[in-house]
């Protein structure tokens, strides 16, 4: 196995790790869900999400058929992902499609195991009387926004003889 081939399965098992271990930890050992939200910080909460859809709560009425179709791109999507991973040129990028593939399949999981995606962290700004929130994410969503930008910043910056596939 390449040494860049083995920095995206690296990142690909660490983001896959820390995205289950906090859900599980969240759910069973805190149990978020009987505790309601939980302020962290005056910007940062702690609240229990079940996410039937995808990003951003979109297709959530989808169903069981909607679920299975989600579910069977999802691992299109992983698949199409790992071989570009296999082929990529650079550690960057690598890394980058590993946090994807990490962050993705950690999201599928939770869809098999819940029949939803298990969402927690809510930041928050409160300007005058109003509470503006962003959107309820976990950690794969992270993994998955931190290895796009870094594909993105990677064809930006690498020389294109570097980006060649192996």
């Amino acid at each position: 196995m390449s040494p860049l081939l083995r920095s995206g399965l690296i990142a690909a098992v660490a983001a896959l790790v820390l995205d289950q271990a906090s859900k599980l930890w969240l759910l069973r050992v805190y149990e978020l869900g009987p505790r309601g939200t939980v302020q962290v910080t005056p910007f940062f909460d702690l609240v229990l999400a079940w996410n039937t859809g995808i990003s951003y709560g979109w297709f959530q009425d989808a169903g069981p058929v909607g679920q299975a179709a989600l579910l069977a791109f999802k691992a299109a999507a992983i698949l199409m992902l790992g071989i570009w991973m296999a082929k990529s040129g650079t550690r960057l990028a690598t890394i980058g499609l590993g946090l994807i593939i990490g962050g993705a399949i950690g999201n599928a999981i939770d869809r098999l195991a819940y029949g939803a995606v298990v969402d927690f962290a809510l930041f928050h700004i409160q300007i005058g009387e109003k509470t503006y929130n962003w959107y309820v994410f976990n950690l794969a969503d992270v993994a998955i926004v931190a290895g796009v930008a870094a594909l993105l910043y990677d064809s930006f910056v690498t020389p294109d003889a570097a980006k060649r596939p192996r």
